[in-house]
């Protein structure tokens, strides 16, 4: 039997000797009473001893695994007792608001007896992602329900799942990003264990697993802590969503190792293999070293020293440095970061649409697009219109194709549409599938969103499940949000906008897998099952080694793009590409020769392509061996 915990200096601990300690950071708390039982049983209210710097703490032996409890304080900030739930708890088995339970991360059974030995990770050149929410993903909504589709992705040709949020958040639906307990898997998954037993599996499908975690705020209904520890938010910094979390303030110790715990926690005792951080421009702090630094430090010092471990961020500011690499190749600090810059060009290219920051790449999408692809960001320091003309981005040209993942869909990018429309309900199918064969087929990451194999055709709406005040607001202010856009100028047309809190909102957002047979879903497996094999085959092998500055990228046209890549190997690969619904000359095509041809979309485009000539909406793929290769 093989076990993994990771021993938090705070929450509840079960010690060597079989006793547990609770232990809780409550600085503005007079007092603080330990309420505990056996999960049904008779209950103690055993006080807690304060322990220095605000610590509150108290060891006993009438706790055990599978023990309920909850912390009673009383504070000028509480009127009488307040109880309040764990802020480090591994399971909250009702809600939020409720008791927490005493986990013993040590039953579970992590067996190691595969014939290749434990499981070390995949190197940061074979990741190919797929974006999942555990709730929506399979008619279960469960932790189990998403292993039992774990077969497919392995057969897509996917190697690394990453879940959205799952910590513990309000109600029964909801998209993550509103926990409040960021050590608790969400009951409504299942338990701790079944988490761990989806990460096992991936493993033996040879897929890492990522999972999002939120470091800029806590969400709206459930978050306890400004009545027993002010000290975790300032009022120096804010956010979209309030106060700022005190990473850099007086008594921001603490606050800063709750993080960097609930990270390290995440990755030994779950073993995933990686993280995203969500919106880590949204983090304010002025230290040095800053949060994002210290957390990669500790990561890279810990169990990174032991097996592949990636982190990924998603950052606004394209902050470069970030991600910047050792002399051996290897990331300092982050491993990667979603490329929105990809996103946005790609997007305006398949739709037109050119509303909010879209607007950004109105100009030159196609060059975007391509320095994007060459270079990783496409804004590197110039003005944003879309930002008031705020300089956005640094140089990221020497960084690697590994530094970035590309995608043409995520829960964002879905899901903060009003009606949550893919883009396949946006785009014609040859500009998508030209689109999906310049994603899958260039040197970065690409990245896909649950269902976007086989073409879905359900939305991915914003749902949540919040208490009867809050939820009016959310969704009056979900309606205000799109007074700005010309097509909910009206309000009629804003109140047609679906309601976050109505179950309906979150049942139509589960993938709808019974539409598998039918051909054009099967059609669009079947395509990027065939561009993920040749990814596979032909274009990993080559990336180790690949460093930065060995890109470069031609606009021909309104549309049109040529772009070069040196691989790891010194193999050559090409990509022409005509992204417009009119043809244009290409007179490098006539340089190229078919048999170093990889792959062409669409096949048509064969008899133009020899006359120097790309079609609309065709992307034409070349791989050259460095010479002397066989």
């Amino acid at each position: 039997m093989s076990q993994a915990r990771h021993r938090m200096p705070f929450g509840a601990e079960i010690t060597d000797e079989g006793s547990v300690r609770f232990r809780l950071w409550a600085p503005a708390a007079e007092a603080v009473t330990l309420d505990v039982g056996d999960g049904g049983g008779p209950r103690q209210e055993l006080q807690m001893s304060p322990a220095g710097d605000g610590w509150f703490e108290h060891v006993t032996d009438m706790a055990g695994p599978g023990s309920r409890y909850r912390f009673l304080v009383t504070g000028p900030r509480t009127d009488g007792a307040k109880a309040i739930p764990d802020p480090a708890s591994r399971y909250q088995p009702g809600d939020v608001h409720g008791f927490s339970e005493v986990i013993d991360p040590t039953r579970f059974d992590w067996k190691d007896d595969e014939p290749e030995g434990p499981w070390r990770g995949r190197p940061r050149e074979e990741a190919i992602f797929y974006e999942l929410h555990v709730g929506s993903f399979s008619p279960e909504g469960t932790f189990a329900g998403a292993a039992r589709r774990l077969d497919h992705l392995a057969a897509l040709g996917i190697t690394a799942i990453e879940l959205m949020p799952v910590a513990a958040f309000p109600g029964r639906r909801n998209w993550g990003y509103d926990g409040v307990l960021p050590f608790a898997p969400d009951a409504s998954y299942g338990r701790p264990d079944d988490l761990k037993a989806l990460v096992q599996q991936a493993h033996r499908h040879g897929l890492m697993v990522f999972l999002d975690v939120v470091y800029n705020h806590f969400g709206p209904e459930g978050n306890y802590l400004h009545l027993y520890a002010p000290q975790f938010f300032t009022d120096r910094h804010q956010t979209p969503w309030g106060a700022g979390i005190n990473f850099d303030g007086e008594r921001s110790g603490p606050v800063r190792d709750f993080f960097i715990q609930n990270a390290l926690y995440w990755l030994e005792e779950y073993r995933l293999d990686g993280l995203r951080l969500d919106a880590v421009h949204a983090i304010a702090d002025d230290s040095d070293p800053d949060i994002l630094t210290a957390l990669a430090d500790a990561v890279n010092q810990g169990p990174g020293r032991e097996r592949a471990v990636h982190l990924v961020l998603e950052n606004d500011h394209n902050a470069a440095h970030y991600l910047q690499r050792r002399d051996d190749g290897t990331p300092r600090l982050y491993t990667s970061q979603w490329n929105d810059d990809f996103h946005h060009a790609a997007h305006l290219l398949l739709t037109g649409e050119r509303d909010g920051y879209y607007a950004d790449y109105a100009d030159q999408p196609a060059r975007r697009l391509g320095r994007c692809l060459a270079e990783g960001f496409a804004y590197q320091g110039e003005p944003s219109a879309y930002r008031d003309g705020a300089a956005r981005g640094e140089p990221s040209a020497s960084l690697p194709p590994t530094a970035f993942i590309n995608l043409i869909q995520n829960h964002d990018q879905v899901g903060n549409r009003a009606f949550g429309e893919r883009i396949g309900a946006l785009a014609s199918e040859e500009a998508l599938r030209a689109m999906t064969a310049l994603l899958l087929l260039a040197p970065s990451p690409p990245l896909l969103f649950m269902g976007q194999e086989f073409g879905a055709d359900t939305p991915f709406l914003f749902f949540c499940d919040f208490g009867d005040d809050l939820a009016e607001s959310v969704t009056e202010g979900r309606r205000r949000e799109f007074a700005r856009f010309e097509r909910f100028a009206d309000d009629n047309a804003r109140q047609a906008i679906p309601d976050p809190n109505d179950r309906q909102t979150f049942e139509r957002s589960r993938l709808d897998w019974s539409t598998l047979p039918e051909v054009r879903h099967r059609q669009w497996l079947q395509f990027h099952r065939l561009l993920l094999q040749l990814r596979h085959a032909r274009i990993v092998p080559r990336l180790a080694g690949m460093d930065g500055g060995g890109a470069a990228f031609d606009v021909i046209g309104e549309g049109g793009l040529q772009v070069r890549w040196r691989l790891g190997d010194g193999s050559r690969l090409t990509l022409f590409a005509n992204l417009a619904a009119a043809a244009i000359d290409a007179a490098g095509l006539q340089h190229q020769h078919a048999a170093d041809r990889l792959y062409l979309e669409p096949l048509s485009a064969e008899p133009a392509l020899r006359n120097g000539r790309l079609p609309p909406w065709t992307v034409a793929w070349y791989l050259q061996d460095a010479p002397g290769q066989v």
